[in-house]
């Protein structure tokens, strides 16, 4: 008994074999003693002992713990109420057990059991439940052991998560159940939302991000409204936590459709496109702070690329043990109190290679010029573009930016203002450029049908030149040569040794008064990249580039004109001989090598020009005089004039017929854009009345695609020219040129009718250059070059050329310009004879017959049913063999 009586007198232990004792006092008891059990200390060791040791605790494992274990009879008892000593049972195989359990849970369930604290799913496994339900069931098993979500409304139902409990929109979307709701209805959205079509959009689209390596998820704000319109509700409220969501959650349906993705891209990110409403930079307020806003301007200026941190570790300096990682926020530095290795509370040292970086960039936006109200100056703003937005954009840009509105502290305004303010900056998060919107890319497939069905018309090249700035009345010459011009040939660079360029470039010059300056305002407002300037506007640092010292670095940095600009695009410059000579001579290189070469301030480099050159200029005195040359004309050196491909002289004629038809084309076009206006059929006679020629004009909207299209897509060759035809035509043209002291025509005007004749085969959307294109050219060549002569040469001229000249042509046309040329010699003969303008002029057919005959037309009957011979005030007496006018 010695064994029993000298163990610890506080060792208790519990046999998991026997009933429900867990020991008793050794010093008072016998083993054969009846003790009844016992539930706590206190009936073990009699309240009257008070407790020794209390704090070391009681001794589990002594040296006598087998004591415990001894045999006790009056309790190694069961209670014979409580057992089933019948062998009345049948043996049940494994699958008869489960179907039983899945009864008796059933049974449960419908019962309303076990539905206290521990939420369903968790006190068994339902294995009759979906395959995919499992993976959730344990989620929530795991969150529910971390006490994270207790009661089953804590996960958010579809019908209240609007229902924000009293909450701020910025607390709520950050809440975990809230937050899980937001990112399982996007995910949804962006698997299953479909267009009208039927087609699953976001799915085709995330494929064409994995396919071009990209980060970037663009989602329409529009399509997201029509389905979701909590998360439309909830995005511009709180878009830095919004957006956070959805970039989680399009990750994991990335991930989900490709799996190995996150080898090429760590984050996705998701951009909001068409935000319904445009803020324009100088209406933005403080109610827009932390809100997502769509604004749009120019940018001025932008930083280069640098690093930013992202994900930070330091290096403590003492123990050298690396603290982090600190996840960076935009608004504010994270720094670490103190070392948990040494306890030592610095210096710390960022450390290089652990820590993660992203690109940041800091761009200046400013107010696009036509918006800016008149005598105010532009206001801009900074804006930050982060990661895969950076480059997104240049100087010279016009965009459109949707982004964050932030505001933060700046020393520096407060030392000016003396009191707290804040500086203002835009989180970018998705940025468009209003060229984008004319790329190639952005044309439909129905767009690309009505383009190539269009091309098809045989008439195509005759109705893209009617096509061109259909407001302006007549100048059927300006618009086949600003046609040209806009579609452009093809530069060359064999070898990458000797390059030419592809681009045309054309002077107008004339009266005033004839819409040289709307012909230009028409380019601007149709062609894709154009920039447009004047030259009285302009120096030549303004056209070409210049130098200057930038007022934060304090460096010379080089700053863009507008020819660089306008690069793969057209520059239009307005009063082109308002410059003075030292600016024009500047752009000598930029018009025929199409660079700039700059040697300035130690910065020595050459920038890319590649745009065509479209100006308009006025005569010496005002008024061009017909019996002096071109170059007596203008104001402009032999060097400049041989720059330009095309040659246009616009003058101001007096003709009763055609000015009374300009007259009432005008007024028509007033009347019908005149906002009261009611569609009517002055409609309709407008463009008979602009155009001699029957062919239907194409509509602007077609047209501006078509112009993309053909740029983008059709690269004509030139294989199989007529190289004699060419080659006897120079030799011809410039023999006339020497002789009557004009233009003077060099290898330049070579390049120029091929240039052209590759724009004319483009027009009609061809692989190859053919008889057609060059024979327009050669044409369009003659026409610039015949109207820069003296009225004196010109008709020798034109007599000369004709062969040349008639091609295309409408037989009408040109008799009609013979006919012209006949009423106005029978005017001019009886204002001598009579002394004043008669009404009615008689001209015998056999002179029109006679002068027709001189360029192989024999047949006149066709002309005189014509309506272009009618709309003249012509009419034709058969009977006495006249022709009638009547003034």
């Amino acid at each position: 008994m010695a064994d029993e009586t000298s163990s610890d007198p506080f060792s208790t232990a519990t046999s998991p074999s026997r009933g429900s004792r867990r020991g008793r006092d050794p010093v008072t008891s016998s083993p054969g003693r009846d003790l009844p059990p016992f539930e706590d200390d206190s009936e073990l060791i009699g309240n009257e002992e008070p407790i020794q040791e209390e704090e070391d605790g009681e001794e589990l494992f002594g040296d006598n713990m087998e004591r415990d274990y001894r045999p006790i009879p009056e309790l190694d008892v069961y209670d014979q109420e409580h057992l089933d000593d019948e062998d009345d049972f049948s043996e049940m195989s494994e699958g008869q057990r489960q179907a039983a359990e899945r009864e008796l849970r059933q049974r449960d369930r419908e019962e309303g059991r076990l539905t206290g604290r521990m939420r369903r799913g968790l006190m068994y496994d339902d294995s009759d439940d979906e395959e995919e339900d499992r993976p959730r069931k344990r989620r929530m098993a795991e969150r529910a052991a971390e006490g994270e979500m207790e009661d089953e409304e804590m996960i958010e139902s579809i019908e209240n998560l609007e229902d924000m409990k009293g909450h701020s929109v910025r607390e709520w979307v950050s809440m975990l159940a809230p937050k899980t709701e937001i990112k399982n209805r996007f995910k949804n959205f962006l698997r299953t939302f479909v267009d009208s079509k039927g087609h699953n959009v976001y799915r085709e689209k995330i494929r064409q991000m994995v396919e071009g390596n990209k980060e970037s998820l663009i989602i329409d704000y529009n399509m997201l409204a029509s389905v979701e319109q909590v998360l439309a509700y909830f995005l511009p409220e709180a878009p830095t936590e919004m957006l956070q969501n959805f970039d989680e959650a399009a990750k994991e349906v990335v991930l989900s459709m490709y799996p190995n993705y996150e080898r090429i891209a760590k984050e996705i990110h998701v951009r909001v496109a068409e935000l319904p409403l445009i803020e324009e930079l100088r209406s933005l307020r403080q109610l827009h702070l932390n809100q997502l806003i769509r604004t749009s301007g120019v940018v001025t200026s932008c930083t280069g690329v640098l690093p930013q941190l992202n994900i930070i570790k330091y290096d403590c300096n003492k123990c050298n043990y690396v603290l982090g990682p600190f996840y960076q926020s935009q608004s504010q530095e994270v720094k670490p109190g103190s070392c948990p290795e040494c306890q030592s509370t610095g210096p710390f040292e960022i450390n290089m290679e652990q820590t993660l970086y992203k690109n940041y960039q800091r761009i200046t936006l400013q107010e696009s010029p036509g918006k800016v109200p008149a005598g105010r100056l532009p206001r801009s703003k900074d804006a930050i573009l982060l990661d895969d937005l950076t480059d997104s954009c240049k100087p010279g840009d016009e965009i459109e930016m949707t982004g964050v509105y932030h505001n933060n502290y700046d020393g520096s305004l407060n030392t000016s203002n003396g009191f707290p303010v804040f500086a203002t900056v835009i989180q970018a998060n998705y940025i468009t450029k209003k060229d984008d919107k004319l790329a190639v890319s952005s044309l439909t497939d129905e767009d690309i049908k009505a383009i190539v069905q269009l091309s098809k018309d045989e008439r195509i090249g005759e109705r893209i030149f009617s096509s061109m700035a259909p407001s302006i009345y007549g100048h059927e010459d300006i618009k086949r040569a600003m046609a040209l011009a806009v579609f452009g040939g093809e530069p060359k660079n064999p070898g990458g040794k000797h390059k030419v360029r592809g681009d045309i470039n054309v002077l107008a010059c004339g009266d005033p008064g004839t819409a040289k300056s709307q012909f230009l305002k028409y380019i601007e407002k149709t062609a894709p990249r154009v920039v447009y300037t004047t030259g009285q506007g302009a120096s030549a640092v303004g056209l070409t580039a210049y130098v200057q010292r930038n007022p934060v670095s304090k460096e010379w940095t080089l700053e863009a004109g507008a020819l660089v600009l306008a690069d793969k695009g057209i520059c239009l410059i307005d009063e082109f001989d308002k410059m003075n000579d030292q600016d024009r001579t500047s752009i000598h290189e930029a018009m025929e090598q199409q660079s700039i070469s700059i040697s300035k301030a130690g910065i020595v480099t050459s920038l890319q020009a590649r745009c065509a050159v479209l100006a308009a200029a006025n005569p010496i005195g005002g008024r061009y005089d017909p019996s002096l040359t071109f170059a007596e004309n203008v104001d402009l050196t032999e060097p400049i004039l041989s720059r330009f491909d095309i040659l246009c002289v616009v003058r101001d004629t007096v003709d009763p017929v055609q000015d009374e038809r300009l007259a009432r084309f005008v007024t028509g076009s007033h009347m019908k854009h005149h906002p009261n206006a009611t569609e009517s059929e002055s409609d309709e006679n407008l463009n008979d009345l602009n155009t001699t020629s029957t062919v239907e004009p194409i509509p602007q909207d077609l047209l501006k695609k078509y112009i993309i299209y053909s740029k983008e897509k059709v690269h004509p060759k030139l294989n199989k020219m007529d190289q004699d035809k060419v080659a006897k035509m120079y030799a011809e043209l410039r023999r006339e040129s020497m002789a009557t002291g004009s233009i003077p025509i060099t290898v330049r005007h070579i390049e120029s009718m091929i240039r052209m004749a590759e724009a004319h085969a483009k027009m009609h959307l061809r692989d190859y250059v053919n008889e057609d294109d060059v024979n327009m050219a050669i044409r369009i060549m003659l026409e610039s070059f015949i109207s820069t002569q003296k009225f004196s040469v010109m008709r020798t001229m034109r007599k000369t050329f004709g062969r040349y000249l008639a091609f295309k042509k409408d037989n009408n046309e040109l008799l009609l310009f013979i006919l012209k040329q006949l009423s106005n010699d029978q005017m001019s003969f009886q204002r001598n004879r009579y002394g004043q303008e008669q009404e009615i002029i008689e001209i015998s057919c056999k002179d029109l017959a006679d002068k027709a005959r001189q360029i192989n037309i024999h047949n006149l009957s066709t002309f005189y049913d014509s309506d272009i011979f009618k709309s003249n005030r012509f009419t034709y007496d058969s009977k006495r063999n006249l022709v009638i006018q009547h003034v």
